[in-house]
Parts: structure tokens; C-alpha cells; sequence
């Protein structure tokens, strides 16, 4: 649970980083994520680190961490890169949204 609590710390500063600047933008302008580019992470620590290389390489505006067993809003995001990790802090999933 700590270990959540901590990580959970982190996303602000994950969110909050910039996209790569060679990433290009959907025909609305927004940066459309694209979590193939990203999931080589899969099984990897879910780390502040590991987090900011998943928005960059996904082209992601922001990211959201999916902690063990927790519920998520159903709203969907082009924009946003989802990553689920396991009890472990191991990193499970990869998605857009």
C-alpha cells in the first residue's frame, strides 16, 4: 500500500512532463497517444522513471498509473496513456485512453 502511495506521488510529475517534440499531433492538435511505441515496458519496475519514458515514447500527453486492483472512470482519452501494474509494482499493461 505504501509503495502505491508513492508512486501515486510521482504521477504529477510524470503528468506533467512534455510529450516528444517529434511526436505529431491528431487533426485536432491534441497529441494522440500510441502505447505500441511504449510497451517494451511491460514487466519492467513501474517507476517515476519507467513512467516518463512511457509518455514520451507513447507521445502521450499525460499518463495514468492503474494501481492492483483499483477501479478507473471509463472516459476515453486520446491524449492519455494508461499503465497497470501488479502487486509486485511490475508493470502489466500498456494502453491509450
Amino acid at each position: 500500500m505504501l509503495a502505491s502511495l508513492g508512486l501515486a506521488s510521482c504521477v504529477t510529475a510524470a503528468v506533467e512532463t512534455a510529450p516528444d517534440p517529434g511526436a505529431t499531433p491528431g487533426e485536432s492538435g491534441v497529441m494522440l497517444c500510441n502505447a505500441d511505441a511504449a510497451r517494451s515496458h511491460i514487466g519492467q519496475q513501474a517507476t517515476q522513471t519507467i513512467g516518463v519514458a512511457i509518455l514520451r515514447e507513447s507521445g502521450a500527453r499525460t499518463l495514468r498509473w492503474g494501481p492492483p486492483n483499483a477501479a478507473w472512470t471509463m472516459d476515453y482519452r486520446q491524449d492519455r496513456v494508461n499503465v497497470r501494474y501488479d502487486e509486485a509494482m511490475m508493470i502489466a499493461e500498456i494502453t491509450c485512453g
